[in-house]
């Protein structure tokens, strides 16, 4: 933080700012546009796509800034970003094209739009980072390796509890311990939650009810907790991870662990309910030197095996521009998949499925995600959930049984499965 800081003042001194390019301008990307207008020296929002124009319109003149102005066309867009005027396109690609943009930013939460808008930044070269978890979980590995091989940075950014997750492992790692939990800290875990139960609270807080459901009903916190896994080499204990319910204090779930059988597992990811600080994340870790463990001792973090570490908060929006500045300015990515998919999150069945019914998408009526281990899902031939919205039942399927390839038609002609088996493939899978 203190060297990125520094670094991003230079930037402003000297005139020579990080230009930005947002991708999806919901919640999350209004909140992202307000920080960079107005919080983040040495870094400017140049231009804002999404498919319905008034929706980008509106992420500027929330941070501010008005007289936001349409561009149509490649030229267009050029002039306005050389004239400081913020522009505005429903034309993702004209963004990656763009030889005034340093970066892109993507906040859609879709993985097949996703996909589509990280290889044209790629191959427009540009670094891009994502706030998209159901994108990483699905397609990271592959985004990963398209990135490296032109040269550009592809992340998961900082902010929301991944990212946190992976700052406190490396901070962890880099001090001689070794982690052996990643964990994440839930206030409701209820995967029966639909749009319509999560439809008041979405309103109150001027959010997507399908989002909102997504993070009730489990899905999302099993995309955050496999991507930390995909990340790290670690693995899920169990399908659907531990999620007990703890009301305690993070520091007391070091007694709550089996130490042997996390060295034997190479370390879990986990959340749990209910626990303090909330909302925060966790990184329980262990060490090996007798020296070492009496001094961790003497600082308060008890006699050990376990040691705990914590985040007690993420703060979303407030933290996403240093994840561009560290792409840019230092190379550094926050959160990636290294080695292909290490834990996959799968469909379940919400309700009982009859066949011939249409899956709906993230936080819907039909499905939520669980987490399992790879080698199990392939095994089982298991459908991952991000490849499952727009799939046709062809059999009756119980609820809370997971969902296979044979339980459904993959529609024909999708991007996001050829890509996926070139990933698959890629990767040994």
């Amino acid at each position: 933080m203190i060297i990125l800081d520094e670094s991003l003042y230079r930037r402003e001194a000297e005139g020579r700012p990080i230009r930005v390019g947002m991708i999806g301008a919901g919640a999350m990307g209004r909140g992202c546009a307000n920080q960079i207008v107005n919080a983040v020296q040495g870094m400017e929002l140049v231009a804002v796509a999404n498919r319905t124009l008034s929706v980008a319109r509106r992420a500027y003149e929330e941070a501010g800034r008005e007289g936001a102005v349409e561009a149509e066309t490649q030229n267009a867009l050029e002039d306005l970003i050389r004239a400081g005027t913020p522009a505005i396109t429903s034309d993702f690609e004209l963004l990656c094209r763009s030889g005034q943009i340093d970066a892109i930013l993507e906040l859609t939460g879709s993985v097949a739009f996703g996909a589509r808008a990280c290889l044209a930044a790629i191959a427009g070269g540009k670094h891009f980072i994502t706030m998209n978890a159901e994108l990483d979980g699905t397609l990271g590995p592959l985004m990963k390796r398209r990135a490296d091989a032109a040269g550009v940075i592809y992340s998961v950014s900082d902010g929301d509890q991944p990212g946190v997750e992976m700052n406190l492992w490396r901070h962890v790692r880099a001090m001689g311990l070794t982690p052996l939990v990643c964990g994440n800290i839930k206030g409701l875990h209820d995967p029966y939650r639909t749009p319509e139960t999560q439809k008041g609270f979405a309103e109150k807080w001027g959010q997507d009810p399908y989002m909102v459901t997504s993070f009730a009903d489990g899905t999302k916190i099993s995309f955050e907790q496999a991507i930390v896994a995909n990340a790290t080499g670690m693995c899920v204990a169990r399908r659907g991870m531990g999620g007990r319910d703890f009301r305690g204090h993070v520091d007391e779930l070091t007694k709550d662990y089996d130490i042997e059988e996390l060295k034997a597992l190479g370390g879990v990811v986990d959340y749990v309910v209910g626990a303090q600080p909330a909302p925060g994340v966790f990184v329980l870790a262990t060490h090996d030197d007798p020296k070492q463990k009496h001094l961790l001792n003497l600082y308060k973090l008890g006699e050990g095996p376990l040691y705990s570490f914590y985040t007690p908060y993420h703060l979303c929006h407030f933290e996403v521009p240093f994840s561009i500045a560290r792409a840019v300015d230092f190379g550094d990515t926050v959160l990636a998949a290294p080695d292909g998919i290490r834990v996959e999150v799968v469909a379940t069945a919400k309700t009982d499925l009859k066949a011939g019914q249409t899956l709906d998408g993230f936080g819907g009526f039909l499905t939520y995600g669980l987490c399992e281990n790879a080698p199990v899902a392939r095994t089982e031939k298991l459908l991952p959930i991000g490849l499952a919205e727009g799939c046709v039942t062809v059999r009756d399927v119980a609820k809370d049984s997971v969902l296979t390839y044979a339980d459904v038609a993959v529609p024909e002609g999708r991007q996001i499965d050829a890509l996926r088996a070139e990933q698959d493939a890629l990767f040994g899978l």
